[in-house]
């Protein structure tokens, strides 16, 4: 049996909401769950949401949790036996086949790339996202695991990212690009210069440089760029995508012609917030380690969690690492 190290102290709603997706899940799927974390506090917690009985769950007792102000000392030194910690070693010793946390996102990378180790030939992990387009959904990457770069580690965020649609968002040879500030190749800076050329001379779909205004379009199933860029567009989305549900929620309630006009369009609405919500993606994806890797949203509830961990459950039975490696081999030896 297939099994997932959950980060149960992981999150800004943790443990509970924590717990009460990893219910949904074991109660409907042969998955088994390792609940990483202070024990005595798991138990309590189980028993106030009624979790009941399943013989498919286990407990890993953590002591020590990272908080989201944890510096990065505490990261890898001050905390050795932390939920997260604790939880990637389950992983390294073959006792889980992948891990899911929404705890802090610098902690969770930067112990996986120190206890599960870079796969062989890749040079830098890089973290993933399903980004929702209007034609469906691209892959963007890297969104935060590698502020600097060079362009071999964005040629090889290209591959990871072409095998990552291929097994789980479905199709052959999707359109790569590159982000920019401008959709010529002699636009951007050194690193999107040389990147350019590079990805031009290989066998992958390239299709140029893409700026941020066309991200949203659909136009690549992938977009390749640094970790710092990537970040900044990420958060960038969120908010946008939050601040529009907001404003139209806030601006049709003034008056009553509003609030008619707000019940009729209100299916849409639903429509464009669940496409925009990070909670349907359950997280992003840490690929190029020995492992399977899903680090959730910080605000992540019960939904996030759910369908988070069902995302690492995907990844698990894809075997995306094993992918990834022969395929950065391939390209190595041609």
């Amino acid at each position: 049996m297939k099994a997932i190290a959950l980060d149960v102290m992981g999150g800004d709603f943790a443990p509970c909401e924590v717990l009460k997706g990893a219910k949904e899940v074991i109660s409907s799927t042969d998955i088994k769950l390792l609940l990483v974390g202070q024990e005595r506090l798991i138990k309590k917690t189980l028993e106030k949401i009624k979790f009941g009985n399943y013989s498919n769950l286990e407990i890993v007792n953590a002591p020590e949790f990272v908080t989201m102000k944890d510096s990065l000392v505490n990261y890898l030194r001050g905390k050795p036996n932390s939920s997260i910690r604790i939880a990637l070693n389950l992983v390294k010793d073959g006792l889980a086949q992948g891990m899911f946390s929404a705890g802090n996102t610098g902690a969770v990378m930067v112990n996986a790339k120190f206890i599960l180790e870079p796969l062989k030939g890749i040079k830098r992990p890089a973290l993933a996202v399903v980004f929702p387009t209007q034609k469906g959904e691209t892959i963007v990457l890297d969104v935060g695991a590698n502020a600097d770069c060079r362009p071999e580690h964005l040629y090889q965020f290209a591959v990871m990212g072409s095998v990552f649609f291929k097994e789980i968002i479905g199709g052959d040879n999707p359109k790569i690009a590159l982000m920019s500030i401008g959709e010529e190749s002699s636009k951007g800076n050194r690193l999107t210069k040389e990147t350019f050329k590079i990805l031009s001379q290989t066998d992958l779909n390239f299709i140029g440089n893409v700026e941020g205004h066309t991200l949203h379009k659909g136009v690549a199933d992938i977009v390749v760029t640094d970790g710092f860029t990537g970040n900044v567009a990420l958060k960038v989305a969120e908010g946008m995508a939050e601040n529009l549900y907001s404003h139209f929620k806030n601006d049709f309630t003034k008056n009553i012609l509003h609030k008619i006009g707000l019940l009729l369009l209100k299916s849409g609405f639903k429509r464009l917030k669940k496409k925009l919500d990070y909670s349907e993606y359950g997280g992003a994806i840490l690929l190029g380690v020995r492992g399977i890797v899903v680090i959730g949203h910080g605000r992540s509830k019960t939904k996030a969690i759910k369908n988070g961990l069902l995302t690492t459950k995907r990844m698990i039975e894809s075997k995306i690492p094993e992918k990834i490696e022969n395929r950065i081999a391939e390209v190595m030896n041609a």
